[in-house]
């Protein structure tokens, strides 16, 4: 089911491989696309390939943009093979575990965990992770694929408080399942957030908590572009969710749990997709200047 109007959509940075992984991604997943590819010039990291697209009907988008953020497992994304909506399940878990592990690095294996028949996670060759999962068809259904946020190092912990504070704003927002850590589970605290998920502008989300030491955490490599279809809203999200002055930048900003959004015009896609090659420089001098995006100067240097 494809969401025509998704209003927050994952996005990936990678150094130089952004086309070719979106590639490989719409290889494998069903309901999976390539939908845009624009290249824009002469930004910080000289020229920069944008990809948008669809992986079992939910949007994304990538961008090569150079070396300066690696993808890591502290943002990863859960993928629902569930029986009462696919007939061959589990041949397709099994199957997707098959390409991902190619060049792949496997964190949990593919195997039965108490809490699911068939679980995995694997980080696959560009570096993104992925939990594979054969869901309860009895459960409540969730999307195929739902971005999840591992609160790890300073942040374990807070995955219950982030989940709150993105309820309290987002509109259109919903809290689903919360399981917690019961004790014996060290170093992982009693009452902490073993899985939670909840749904922002009809985009689900998990969070956990993980006291076990990681060597990351979370950075701008996995973002969430959020479309505003107003300055009102832009200046709205922007306030809600900006806490470090210094990651202010070109519509990006990090929340007070160091998550990355990017607070986009929803005409921005359209404009720059549109665009006559002078249209996209004029756009692209005009947005690295901005830390919060403005809508008006944006049109005006796209009008020109």
């Amino acid at each position: 089911m494809s969401n025509q109007k998704q209003k927050i959509v994952p996005h990936l940075w990678y150094d130089k491989e952004a086309k070719e992984a979106a590639e490989f991604y719409a290889s494998i997943f069903p309901e999976s696309k390539i939908t845009n590819f624009t290249t824009i010039r002469d930004t910080p990291s000289g020229d920069s390939d944008m990809v948008s697209f669809e992986l079992w009907g939910q949007k994304f988008m990538a961008i090569s943009a150079g070396p300066f953020f690696k993808i890591n497992p502290s943002i990863s994304f859960i993928v629902n093979f569930d029986p009462s909506r696919e007939k061959d399940a589990r041949e397709k878990i099994n199957e997707v575990w098959d390409k991902l592990s190619e060049g792949g690095t496997v964190l949990m294996p593919l195997d039965q965990y108490p809490f699911s028949e068939r679980y995995g996670w694997i980080q696959d060759q560009y570096g993104l992770s992925w939990q594979l999962i054969l869901s309860n068809p009895e459960g409540e259904e969730r999307p195929a694929i739902v971005p999840s946020l591992l609160f790890v190092g300073d942040q374990c912990g807070k995955a219950e408080e982030a989940m709150h504070f993105y309820l309290s704003f987002y509109k259109n927002a919903m809290e689903g399942h919360i399981a917690r850590y019961p004790k014996g589970m060290e170093p992982d605290k009693e009452g902490t957030i073993m899985f939670s998920d909840f749904s922002l502008e009809n985009q689900w989300f998990s969070a956990m908590d993980s006291a076990h030491e990681h060597p990351f955490k979370f950075n701008e490599a996995v973002s969430f572009m959020v479309y505003c279809d107003t300055q009102e809203e832009i200046d709205y999200y922007w306030e809600k969710l900006s806490a470090v002055p210094e990651a202010e930048q070109c519509g990006w900003l990090k929340d007070q749990f160091g998550v990355s959004w990017q607070i986009v015009p929803s005409k921005m896609g359209e404009m720059m997709n549109n665009a006559t090659p002078e249209q996209l420089a004029r756009i692209t001098k005009a947005f690295l200047k901005m830390k919060k995006f403005n809508l008006e100067e944006l049109q005006r240097a796209y009008k020109e």
